[in-house]
């Protein structure tokens, strides 16, 4: 019996390793919580060619918008923990949704388990070039001379973009109207067209059109200068102290999936960031390639969320 019994354990555990070796043996989907063309569609397809490399099968990207990313995440955390579909996500996805939303079909520490962080980015505080502020305090003058006068948008209710100014308008004494959108690529085509007269939005989708002239950038919330927006001052240089955002992008695959299999996914992201075309491209488009295993993630994870609950309740920011 007792020899049985280890030939039966010997098969299982050759089985699973057989399994794992032929990880991944069918293309691998990556889920998109928002429109194409945002900054998650670019980030994403960015690392896409390193990792079918890598990967050796297909990566497809899969775009489920709606709700600040939660229709995508909620997607992730209900399919098969297989390895085969992941869901990209940035901070307000992960660690803000779960403050805002009264209603969430899912819970970031318990339905996903964390494959890898792939990036960290400021934002840029940015206005339509028909807004006459060439600096961010003669922006809040403005703003304090027509209150409610002067419009912001966003990717969605409760995401980074709707936070950030909100964080800036208890700062400041300001008042702008927020209009939300399904997504931060309509949003920033207002943003262009003027319907919209302020954002803040990542600096990867901002920063090609500041150089062409199409949006005008006040600041970056990042402690330093960032390198694609070299001119652009950080807040404390633009006068307003003790104001630093920076959000993350990364990796997350339903709970479940197995160990092994999540090990070899981000390894695989390790190696796509380790890519010197994939990171001079990433710092040029003004993200911080800044590579976290899966344990380190989900350490951060847990970090952020208390901090960014605070800051939704400092803002009133709230979704029924």
């Amino acid at each position: 019996m007792k020899s049985l019994l280890r030939a039966l354990a010997a098969c299982a555990s050759l089985a699973f390793c057989q399994a794992y070796a032929a990880f991944p043996d069918k293309p691998v989907r990556i889920v998109v919580g928002f429109p194409a063309g945002g900054p998650l569609d670019a980030h994403a397809r960015l690392m896409t060619d390193r990792l079918q490399a890598l990967l050796g099968q297909t990566v497809l990207v899969d775009y489920k918008a709606g709700a600040g990313g939660s229709v995508g995440a909620e997607h992730v955390a209900k399919s098969p923990a297989d390895g085969y579909t992941l869901l990209l996500a940035n901070t307000g996805t992960m660690v803000i949704n779960p403050a805002v939303y009264s209603k969430l079909g899912y819970n970031t520490l318990r339905d996903f388990v964390p494959v890898a962080r792939t990036a960290q980015q400021p934002l840029a505080l940015l206005v339509n070039p028909t807004v006459p502020a060439q600096t961010l305090g003669e922006f809040l003058a403005l703003a304090r001379s027509k209150p409610g006068q002067l419009n912001y948008g966003s990717a969605g209710n409760g995401g980074i973009s709707h936070l950030v100014p909100e964080m800036l308008k208890q700062a400041t004494g300001i008042f702008l109207v927020h209009i939300p959108y399904r997504g931060s690529a309509p949003a920033f085509t207002d943003l262009i067209a003027g319907q919209v007269q302020f954002m803040a939005e990542s600096i990867p989708q901002a920063a090609q059109y500041v150089k062409q002239g199409r949006v005008r950038a006040l600041a970056v919330t990042s402690r330093g200068r960032n390198p694609a927006l070299p001119d652009t001052p950080t807040m404390a240089e633009a006068g307003v102290r003790d104001f630093e955002v920076v959000g993350f992008y990364g990796l997350l695959a339903p709970a479940g999936t197995p160990k092994d299999v999540v090990a070899k996914l981000s390894d695989a992201f390790r190696q796509t960031l380790e890519t010197p075309d994939v990171r001079n491209k990433m710092i040029q488009q003004g993200a911080d390639p800044a590579y976290l295993n899966s344990e380190q993630f989900g350490a951060q994870l847990a970090r952020e969320m208390p901090r960014w609950a605070e800051a939704v309740k400092r803002s009133g920011a709230k979704v029924d």
